[in-house]
């Protein structure tokens, strides 16, 4: 199975990218969008100078458990800037949602309070909410994740959208918003 299979047998449709998508970044996007794989695992992730964002990490079943997560997001936490990502939120009729965030938890990431995420998908039509969580090795506020939020979404998301989906995604202010007030960090 090739790295995309992986990622798509995985994620929901909704949060997927398509595979042109991804390749477009990884190619003409090269200098920050990356690829990170191996026969257990895929992660896709945007470095900048100032941050990280894991757009998908996939540790193959018959892997977990056995440190490979950890170890991934270590490799990245060695890079000494705030990492950033996206799950859905716990539903407790899904196991995995639940166990996903747990392990996020115990790796030192914490929910963004402040930042509202809300994109309607391409793919199914559907609002999908999800919770951004990111880990700072300086006590970043709230507020400068989600200002990295938007540059992502502006950059990696919806890049090339009307050209590889036929439509564009919706703009970046109705997608994220900010509750002032919030932030649990200080600056």
């Amino acid at each position: 199975m090739n790295w995309y299979e992986k990622l798509n047998q995985y994620f929901p449709i909704e949060e997927m990218k398509s595979k042109e998508h991804m390749e477009l970044l990884l190619k003409e996007k090269a200098d920050i969008y990356h690829k990170d794989e191996g026969p257990n695992h895929v992660m896709m992730y945007v470095e900048t100078d100032d941050f990280v964002f894991v757009d998908y990490l996939f540790v193959s079943t018959n892997a977990r458990g056995q440190g490979l997560g950890k170890k991934l997001l270590n490799q990245l936490k060695q890079k000494d800037k705030p990492i950033i990502l996206e799950v859905e939120p716990v539903d407790y009729d899904d196991t995995d949602t639940k166990k996903r965030q747990h392990f996020y938890n115990r790796e030192g990431f914490k929910h963004a309070q402040s930042i509202g995420y809300r994109r309607r998908s391409l793919a199914t039509n559907e609002v999908n909410e999800l919770e951004i969580l990111y880990w700072s090795p300086t006590n970043e506020s709230e507020k400068s994740i989600f200002e990295k939020m938007k540059h992502t979404y502006e950059n990696i998301h919806t890049y090339k959208d009307k050209e590889l989906y036929g439509q564009s995604y919706q703009d970046v202010d109705e997608v994220l918003t900010f509750e002032e007030g919030n932030d649990q960090a200080t600056v």
